[in-house]
């Protein structure tokens, strides 16, 4: 019967798609643990780079209360009083599949740029993912000068962030742009994810979540610290590091957020297959069983007319 071939053909399809999102699911799921293991690696470096920057900075402060001069501080955390040039980092995939990871992003990063905009500041916008540039290519195309793609491919890369840094960091030393913020989805875990909108330029090293549940104390007990170079120098030496870690762990985070979203994705999809396969057996069983009966049913009737 047609009918039954019909199933037969749709069963074995949807089996294969569930072969195929089953994988994908157990690949999702060794990235994501890979991608948590270096948010957990990449998390002690930049504490402690936190750590020894605020110290700095307080050391710096006192300094300038106590001598009443004023500190020219670093470039990277000198705010414009009047900062009309906004860059908008926003960061996606370059592959679907992932659930609304992707839209999820773009549609933080649309509400952003709505928001700037009626304030009448001047935006732009960095794609890292070219997802996100798909998305928003649309509405905003003009206003996206750059977009980067192949982005932690085969994980998060160090190299990868210090080429994003380095181009931001020269659009905001030549006043190019004022303020840098970033769209990313911070991961929790495999379920939880959280797309934030925070500042990375000027650095403010003070509003770290860390350095504000660690601050730095005066000194007891005739500790003494002798620096090499000077403060100043070595919290110039300091931020652009800082920096590129931050946007390192904007990658991370964002890898890790879409490997979860991916496994989650294709782990309902895995489910739905087998749930359509289960729906169209029964179908294809009631089908078989009743031309089976309907061809009893001749055979019986023939016998008896003979």
């Amino acid at each position: 019967m047609a009918g039954l071939k019909e199933l037969r053909t749709r069963i074995s399809t949807v089996k294969s798609t569930s072969k195929i999102t089953s994988a994908m699911k157990m690949v999702a799921a060794a990235r994501l643990r890979r991608s948590q293991e270096l948010i957990g690696k990449s998390e002690f470096y930049n504490h402690n780079l936190l750590s020894c920057a605020n110290r700095l900075i307080f050391e710096l402060k006192q300094q300038e209360e106590s001598s009443a001069a004023a500190l020219i501080w670093p470039d990277l955390m000198r705010p414009n009083p009047q900062a009309n040039n906004y860059l908008l980092v926003v960061f996606t995939s370059d592959r679907g599949l992932c659930g609304s990871f992707n839209a999820g992003v773009a549609k933080e990063a649309a509400h952003r740029i709505e928001e700037l905009k009626a304030q009448g500041k001047n935006v732009s916008v960095y794609c890292v993912g070219k997802k996100g540039r798909d998305i928003l290519k649309s509405r905003y195309g003009n206003l996206i000068v750059q977009t980067k793609e192949g982005i932690a491919a085969k994980g998060a890369k160090y190299d990868e962030a210090s080429d994003i840094s380095h181009d931001i960091s020269k659009a905001f030393e030549q006043k190019k742009i004022d303020i840098c913020e970033v769209v990313v989805s911070r991961f929790k875990s495999a379920i939880s994810r959280e797309v934030v909108n925070e500042q990375i330029l000027p650095l403010k090293i003070e509003d770290f979540a860390y350095n504000k549940l660690h601050q730095p104390t005066n000194l007891v007990n005739d500790a003494f610290y002798d620096y090499e170079p000077d403060r100043m120098t070595l919290l110039e030496g300091l931020l652009p590091q800082i920096f590129r870690s931050v946007v390192f762990n904007a990658i991370v985070h964002s890898q890790a957020s879409e490997q979860g979203a991916r496994m989650t994705s294709m782990d309902n999809a895995t489910r739905n297959a087998s749930d359509m396969i289960n729906k169209l057996t029964i179908r294809y069983n009631r089908i078989r069983q009743s031309a089976i009966t309907t061809e009893l049913t001749e055979i019986i009737s023939g016998a008896e007319a003979l």
